[in-house]
């Protein structure tokens, strides 16, 4: 099978739909910190409906992330640029795997910690989240990288669905 020279209308909106609703687990956190933190002490958690967007969009970003690696293991993923160095080359591999896994681990650490009480997988959780921020950023930086610097076509890869 040759690799696509673009991503499908499935995987883009799946791409932008995930970024999403990370932004909103990361904006909305707050509530689900506080509700940790009553549960630690054994206070009561106070109803709150930004707990349950927190626990349902994780698990909905790890479903959605599923649907994404099986979409992209089916139909590929467009390759670097031909002319790209290697290090970028391996950085961007890296990077992508990297974002999966944790987009992957992030929801199982949190359902860990809520329902099973795990403390050890909400300190886990933490670190993932930073993780996942650095990642993002790196993402982000190395799209514009392409765009404005390298002048290549990365950035609409993601932005015009091939036909």
């Amino acid at each position: 099978m040759s690799a696509p020279t673009g991503y499908s209308r499935t995987q883009i909106l799946l791409h932008w739909g995930i970024f999403a609703l990370i932004v909103l687990q990361f904006v909305l956190h707050d509530a689900m910190s506080e509700a940790w933190h009553a549960l630690v002490r054994g206070q009561e958690i106070a109803s709150n409906p930004l707990v349950a967007q927190h626990v349902f969009g994780g698990i909905l970003v790890g479903l959605l992330v599923l649907w994404r690696l099986a979409l992209r293991l089916r139909r590929g993923a467009p390759l670097p640029p031909e002319d790209e160095p290697a290090p970028l080359k391996l950085a961007a591999h890296v990077t992508h795997w990297s974002l999966y896994g944790l987009m992957l681990l992030l929801p199982v650490t949190g359902l860990m910690a809520w329902f099973g009480g795990v403390r050890a997988a909400a300190e886990v959780h933490e670190i993932f989240k930073a993780l996942l921020m650095l990642l993002v950023g790196l993402h982000i930086a190395g799209a514009l990288y392409h765009q404005f610097i390298l002048k290549t076509d990365v950035l609409n890869r993601m932005r015009k669905a091939e036909l």
